[in-house]
């Protein structure tokens, strides 16, 4: 993987018979001798394009923003930039659609061109410092605006960059996207390392990163407490290939890691490790291929979840998207496939996962004051928790299998709580219906759900219920070659 840099180890070692004055230093483009105030009002988007290009053109450098607070539209990030905020320093994006132009940005293959960071064909560019990147992207100021089942409101993200390579982001806190957050498309080689990521109860689709078609990532060391999904792979057009997170705490009003729902170019060697999923209720981990394309060998170890819903949602559906036209959401029942074949999922490996399952709390949801719950609501909210607190879920369609996958050395407690008629319950298949566990209901098992899958395998895998349960431990539907090991 080439994602760990060596430059500050090899600047050390060389350090033994070189006066430090002769090291090369980096040239400082400080914003403020461009023009910037700082003062969180006046505009600072010159005064910041101004350094980077200044840098840029001279080579390289570090564009350094100094403590204070800049409010600016978008900018453009710039090969052999680094963006250095100081402690103190914020970026603070303008509440006004107007300072977001779209001329000469390119149009993404899902959702619009706005963004408050921009980047396109660029190399070696550094985020980097103890400040704050924050969007200000509340609905006071981007309220969501839906129009015959569409999206017709204009809501930044708050990073985007496009067929980049040698991404470097480190340190920096992000705040409050109008929309997604870090998104990155098509690009190679990225760390990230010691980033913090504040999005939860902000505004609708707050995804922490969205990685699309990327190549030789590295996320470390994070704390990701997002609205959406919070890690994210998307495939949309090339495939995710050697990815790997780590060591980091992350916490999602949806999914705490996700592979989908785009997955045209697929999911290729994915590793996770060493993680900590807390306070995701609609589920942890889910490794998703609904539009085409290949899932395999994905290895996620040595995770653990308290008060989550699902742990863990395996899908292989038909929605069958392309990506090259606007389409229907699919969110409905019985809706259509569109035009990409059926792709595979195999050879996952899960393995040492402590996990508690909890339905989450009316009261905690609605902290999300975008939602506008009422408390009047919570009958209706409550059979839709139960449905989101479910059982492991492993799922194809008829004809397209799941196929080679082992659960190893997990121990999940769920809430229970199950009846009889949830025991009877015809589960739909729902083959292109948008891939959302709770959207099947309340499962007919409390510990793991199997369809249309073949040789998987359970080996020291202790399910327990904190309440009786009426429901099965397990259920199989259309299933080949299931072992289960050791405890139970």
């Amino acid at each position: 993987m080439v994602v760990g840099r060596l430059a500050l180890a090899l600047v050390f070692a060389g350090t033994a018979s070189t006066a430090w004055g002769e090291i090369a230093q980096p040239k400082v483009f400080d914003i403020k001798n461009y023009g910037a105030i700082g003062d969180g009002v006046a505009m600072d988007t010159t005064a910041v394009q101004q350094a980077i290009d200044a840098c840029h053109q001279a080579g390289g450098g570090i564009v350094r923003v100094p403590p204070g607070d800049f409010q600016i539209g978008t900018i453009w990030l710039k090969s052999n930039v680094t963006l250095s905020l100081d402690q103190g320093a914020c970026l603070l994006g303008s509440r006004d659609i107007a300072d977001y132009p779209v001329k000469g940005l390119d149009d993404p293959r899902e959702g619009g061109p706005h963004c408050l960071i921009y980047a396109k064909d660029a190399t070696n560019i550094t985020i980097e410092g103890l400040g704050v990147i924050d969007g200000r992207g509340t609905p006071e100021f981007f309220p969501r605006i839906r129009t015959q089942g569409r999206e017709t409101s204009i809501r930044p993200r708050l990073l985007r960059m496009v067929n980049c390579e040698n991404l470097t982001f480190s340190g920096v806190t992000y705040r409050r996207p109008a929309f997604w957050g870090l998104h990155l498309i098509d690009c190679k080689d990225i760390h990230f390392n010691a980033v913090t990521v504040r999005f939860r109860n902000n505004n609708y689709n707050n995804d922490g990163m969205d990685l699309d078609g990327c190549e030789n990532v590295l996320i470390e060391n994070c704390d990701i407490d997002s609205g959406d999904d919070a890690i994210c792979l998307k495939s949309s057009l090339n495939p995710c290939r050697n990815i790997v997170v780590r060591n980091c705490r992350v916490s999602s009003n949806t999914a705490a890691f996700k592979c989908g729902t785009s997955s045209r170019g697929g999911f290729l060697d994915v590793t996770v490790r060493n993680c900590y999923f807390y306070n995701c209720p609609m589920g942890a981990i889910k490794l998703q291929v609904v539009d085409g394309g290949r899932m395999e060998n994905i290895d996620i170890s040595r995770i653990v979840m308290e008060d989550v819903g699902s742990p863990l949602f395996i899908r292989l559906g038909d929605r069958g998207r392309t990506f090259t036209r606007k389409t229907s959401e699919s969110r409905g029942r019985d809706v259509e496939p569109e035009d990409v074949p059926v792709g595979t999922l195999q050879r996952v490996r899960v393995s040492h996962v402590v996990a508690k399952v909890t339905l989450e709390d009316f009261a905690e949801t609605s902290r999300a004051a975008y939602r506008n719950l009422t408390p009047r609501e919570p009958e209706w909210w409550a059979e839709r928790q139960r449905a989101q607190a479910g059982p492991i879920m492993i799922t194809g369609i008829p004809g397209h299998c799941v196929e080679d996958v082992e659960l190893k050395d997990i121990m999940i407690s769920f809430p229970g709580g199950g009846t009889t008629d949830d025991a009877r319950r015809e589960v739909p298949e729902d083959i292109a219906r948008y891939p959302e566990q709770f959207f099947f209901g309340v499962l007919p098992a409390w510990g793991a759900y199997l369809r249309h899958a073949r040789n998987i395998v359970f080996e020291n895998v202790e399910l327990s219920t904190r309440k009786p349960d009426a429901r099965q431990r397990i259920v199989l539907d259309d299933v080949v070659g299931f072992q289960e090991r050791g405890r139970k």
